[in-house]
């Protein structure tokens, strides 16, 4: 995806789930293109954000965001004001996340007085276009999508004069997480990981992804505007807030923001809390009154939100069966601190944590085996072995001693050889990834992913704030399976807890397909 923008008017090319001419704030619905729900992250920074083509900061001033939470759904509006202090005009480059599943809908600039707003336009056009503009010495904004993961975008913003200001604001839509507590989470992080890039390769725009540094010099302002059917009883974060505004007699409305001064150094997390959760809730939202009739944006639409609740003795029926296969990330980037507070465990250590609370809870008799990777791979066993005592001792001792020694982030191979390995009859195979996500080719994961999905089931950690959210959702979604992200230690348990949960349910259907025994709600 592209976005050209300049004095005469803005371009950008759609891809997937950008659409324009719409208010953001009133028709979130049709823009998230789901019902359910996926991990939400928002667009944030690398080096402090707006670099020079030298790889200078351009000092960002303030970050507002404004978050409208409807049901499981939220639309994210976040504004980023910067200041060229230089004597000459410049250009600059600002690479930040987006999350994967996110619907685009707005993008603008703002310099002094003028606002430009986005259109759509193909690729090249906008890219000629913005060039054209910088010839002229008019300002220009071209905003890009990596080729290479659909969760980073390239912003350029040419000729910012001296002294001026600019501020950029992106909105977008994207559905909320269901946790393991019932909660929905959505994510503000603080950091876009380096992804890393094997030589020759090129890397294209992941390439330019740079460590952020230790400090930030700016807060960040976030209000949220919370509805629901269901009543709202709390909203929880690590992050101090002011208390929670409850708007209407039944709770359906509230709203929230962080404390004044909030320095933006790592992830900001809100935990949304509702009644009833696994009571089914529609929405109704009415066409938008300047679109034809008929089309998308102009009829009524409506949004039906499950979140079923499986009897715990059905449960239990599927859970000793399966081959298990771990694949570890032991990459050298694993070796970072999870977040940038204070005492924060490394990446490695808090995935062989993880892995050892799933190792221990596997059912006697399936199967498993465990794989490391980074420029190379390597197996616990020659092929998936018997879950028994001995193997699981002989397994959580190696893991314990589980580094990360094994250089960069080639993921592929180790994929490509289990999915060489046979199936052993009845023991439904599941994956489970445990990565920083920091890989380049992130397209090429996800696509041999979905070229093998009839034969297994892809569950998948992102550990540490800052993973790449197209590889963690992507990888799960390909592989009909369920996504995590692990940031710190204190949600980790029902985070494994609720994956163990989810995978029971896909050994469910499984079966009772494969045995053509239909299963009703």
């Amino acid at each position: 995806m592209s976005i050209g923008v300049h004095e005469n008017g803005m371009s950008v090319v759609a891809k997937r789930s950008t659409e324009t001419g719409t208010s953001p704030q009133n028709d979130c619905i049709r823009k998230s293109g789901h019902a359910h729900v996926v991990v939400l992250q928002l667009n944030k920074m690398v080096n402090c954000g707006l670099l020079t083509h030298k790889n200078e900061p351009v000092p960002l001033k303030s970050i507002v965001v404004d978050l409208q939470v409807k049901g499981h759904v939220a639309t994210v509006s976040s504004t980023l004001q910067y200041v060229n202090e230089e004597e000459r005009p410049l250009e600059a480059v600002f690479v930040f996340p987006m999350p994967a599943e996110a619907a685009l809908c707005h993008f603008s600039a703002k310099i002094a007085d003028k606002e430009i707003v986005a259109k759509v336009q193909e690729k090249e056009k906008a890219r000629e276009e913005y060039d054209d503009a910088i010839a002229s010495g008019d300002q220009a904004f071209l905003l890009e999508e990596s080729d290479e993961s659909a969760d980073v975008f390239r912003l350029s913003v040419g000729s910012l004069p001296p002294a001026q200001s600019a501020a950029v604001t992106f909105v977008y839509v994207t559905e909320l997480s269901v946790q393991a507590d019932h909660a929905l989470r959505f994510c503000l992080p603080a950091v876009l990981n380096p992804r890393y890039t094997p030589s020759g390769t090129g890397g294209g725009i992941v390439s330019e992804i740079t460590s952020s540094p230790a400090g930030v010099p700016y807060s960040l302002s976030l209000t949220a505007h919370v509805s629901s059917p269901n009543p709202i009883t709390k909203v929880e974060s690590k992050c101090p807030l002011e208390p929670l505004m409850l708007l209407t007699a039944d709770h359906t409305n509230a709203k929230v923001s962080l404390s004044a001064g909030h320095m933006f150094d790592r992830d900001v997390e809100l935990f949304l809390y509702y009644q009833n959760a696994h009571q089914p809730t529609a929405i109704v939202e009415a066409g938008e009154p300047t679109a034809q009739p008929g089309t998308l944006m102009g009829d009524p639409v409506v949004m039906l939100s499950l979140y079923p609740e499986f009897p715990s003795a059905l449960m239990s029926s599927v859970t000793s069966c399966g081959e298990f296969v771990f694949i570890m990330d032991r990459s050298g980037s694993m070796g970072c601190p999870m977040h940038n507070g204070s005492g924060a465990q490394t990446r490695i250590e808090s995935a062989r944590d993880t892995l050892l609370l799933l190792l221990k809870s596997l059912p006697l008799g399936c199967y498993f085996n465990i794989y490391g990777f980074g420029s190379h791979y390597e197996s616990f066993f020659p092929k998936s072995v018997e879950y028994t005592q001995k193997t699981m001792d002989q397994a959580v001792k190696r893991v314990k001693e589980m580094e990360a020694d094994m250089g960069g982030t080639e993921i592929l191979q180790p994929l490509k050889h289990i999915y060489s390995q046979q199936c052993i009859p009845k023991q439904p195979r599941q994956v489970f990834m445990f990565t920083d996500g920091e890989v380049w080719n992130t397209k090429e994961v996800l696509s041999l992913v979905r070229n093998n999905a009839e034969s297994h089931r892809c569950f998948s950690f992102g550990i540490g704030e800052g993973a790449s959210t197209a590889l963690i959702t992507g990888m799960a979604q390909e592989g009909c399976g369920h996504a995590q992200f692990i940031t710190g230690t204190d949600r980790m348990q029902p985070k494994v807890v609720l994956h163990q949960k989810r995978v029971n349910v896909h050994n469910l259907f499984w079966f009772d397909l494969n045995e053509t025994n239909l299963f009703q709600l």
